[in-house]
């Protein structure tokens, strides 16, 4: 798969991951507000990977969704915020 398919791949995933996912209120070890700065870094990393895919640098683009999908991935881990994947099918739309 080319670094191009990766990053639309990725890219996809995690804009639907940001605008279905639930923020869990009431976390007693991190506070809300913490959980949705973390967040906007998320967003603003996925916004980056789009970016750097639009001026055709790959490499960057698929390091920026990296790191938005490890926030994501912490804060789900973390049990901060609730949302899943998107199936394999759905990212090939």
């Amino acid at each position: 798969m080319s670094l191009e398919s990766l990053v639309s791949k990725y890219t996809v995933s995690a804009d639907k991951v940001l605008s279905k996912m639930e923020q869990v209120k009431g976390s007693t070890s991190v506070s809300e507000i913490d959980v949705s700065k973390t967040i906007e870094h998320a967003r603003a990393y996925l916004e980056d990977a789009k970016y750097y895919k639009a001026h055709k640098k790959f490499e960057t683009s698929l390091t920026s969704i990296a790191y938005c999908e490890g926030l994501l991935d912490a804060l789900r881990l973390l049990g901060l915020v609730k949302f899943d994947w998107p199936a394999k099918q759905e990212n090939e739309k």
